[in-house]
């Protein structure tokens, strides 16, 4: 038996829980880039303000992952046509991204961190660099989707196929591919190419099968809580400790490919998997608009947040372990509010995702 035979229909639909964790996914990228100023200023910092920063970071890293994660949950399950697909979910990302990539161009332009000249071509150029590479720190993940659904189709046939056990084969090699490419456990690399099981594929996989999985372990929803707090920890931890070692700021518990990461999304999955929520009609209703717009409210809240700071609102108008989250949230209202009203416009509907 195939382990896509044990999804029954009600399981594919029943997403309520998917939605709950795209949402929290969302504004916990918003924390870690209304902290990320501040973790950067480990060597000018109070101490006290840098660990705020430290351990905002470390409890928000999880965050992309699960958005891979997502995606494999909810595609990678179904047969596609292979044009429809592309035109589907490649089409839906192009005009957004291109929107949103020259207002960021624009925005830079305008501040003085790009220049344009007098030669139309060179100015061309400018733009179509800053298009190839991406226009602004966030967009990194735009582009990772691109080469994700590219991958997608092809992807869906091995996953509907597998069997648990393979599946699972699948993930280890991943995982180990992942741990000997850590900057200080390459003595035990080998000549043998891991290269085709790295990288954010496997946790398109990882989604789908912990999405899917039916767990028969007591206290399942408490061993994920303990263990996402756990390795929270070890990241700060591990992080402040390089730190303190007169290393700078290191990534290495940081890395979004990394074992901790992994552990720590793959934790979030399940916390949210097996947390039973209960909302009203007009809750969910809210919540429902809100999950709508993910992909818009990600695009825009970096321009949200440069809107903060040249106003003066930063993790610095209280102590950072009040002001990180009180921004974040209001980051995140009123992204969601620009997406909202952009939505109800008839042209710039389409760039709102």
């Amino acid at each position: 038996m195939k382990f896509n035979d044990t999804i029954s229909q009600s399981d594919t639909q029943n997403i309520g829980w998917i939605n709950n964790l795209r949402l929290v996914a969302m504004f916990a990228v918003i924390v870690l880039h209304t902290a990320s100023p501040l973790l950067f200023k480990y060597d000018s910092s109070p101490v006290q303000y840098w660990l705020a920063a430290d351990i905002y970071n470390a409890l928000t890293r999880f965050a992309v992952p699960v958005f891979v994660m997502i995606t494999g949950a909810l595609l990678l399950h179904r047969q596609y046509d292979l044009n429809n697909f592309l035109k589907k979910r490649v089409g839906r990302l192009i005009i957004p991204f291109l929107f949103w990539s020259l207002v960021y161009i624009t925005y830079q332009w305008y501040f003085e961190i790009i220049a344009f000249t007098d030669s139309a071509l060179t100015n061309i150029h400018i733009v179509y660099n800053q298009l190839k590479s991406g226009s602004y720190y966030h967009l990194w993940y735009v582009y990772l989707l691109f080469g994700l659904y590219l991958f997608v189709p092809v992807l869906s046939k091995f996953v509907r196929n597998a069997s648990e056990k393979e599946l699972l084969y699948f993930l280890l090699i991943w995982f180990i591919a992942m741990i000997i490419s850590e900057p200080y456990l390459t003595i035990f690399s080998t000549a043998v190419d891991l290269h085709n099981f790295t990288g954010y594929t496997g946790y398109l996989v990882l989604g789908y099968y912990l999405a899917y999985k039916q767990f028969r372990i007591r206290r399942m929803l408490f061993i994920a809580i303990a263990v996402f707090i756990l390795f929270s920890g070890v990241i700060a931890a591990g992080t402040w400790y390089w730190e303190l070692q007169g290393k700078g700021l290191s990534t290495l518990f940081y890395e979004p490919v990394g074992p901790f990461v992994v552990i720590l999304a793959a934790s979030a999955f399940l916390v949210a998997k097996h947390t039973v929520i209960k909302l009203g009609a007009t809750t969910g209703k809210i919540l429902g608009n809100a999950c709508k717009f993910t992909l818009g409210i990600y695009l825009s809240h970096a321009l949200i947040l440069n809107g903060f700071e040249l106003m003066g609102i930063d993790y610095n108008i209280l102590n950072p372990a009040l002001s990180i989250p009180l921004i974040a949230i209001g980051c995140f209202l009123f992204s969601w509010l620009l997406i909202f009203i952009l939505s109800k416009l008839p042209l710039l509907k389409y760039v709102t995702g």
